[in-house]
């Protein structure tokens, strides 16, 4: 999977939750072994998100790094407010 299909996955999943789903920013990080991937979002949409106890956060990365798992590199999935 590219690096654009990726983002267009994370934002295919976190656009029906969130309320301002144009304040959705995903940026990539790529190193040698490892590509991040870093969402920002509105801070009044982090707790929609993230979900009780995490569990929304955590069904979010199991689909990213299903999808990313014929990747030779490690995918990781940042989930961060946007200050301001």
């Amino acid at each position: 999977m590219t690096v654009q299909e990726m983002k267009e996955l994370i934002e295919a999943i976190v656009k029906p939750l969130v309320d301002s789903p144009d304040e959705i920013e995903i940026t990539e990080i790529e190193s040698d072994n490892q590509i991040t991937y870093r969402l920002s979002i509105d801070k009044q949409d982090i707790g929609k998100v993230i979900g009780k106890q995490g569990r929304i956060a955590k069904a979010i990365r199991t689909v990213v790094y299903a999808a990313g798992s014929n990747s030779s590199k490690r995918i990781q999935l940042e989930i961060n407010d946007k200050k301001g």
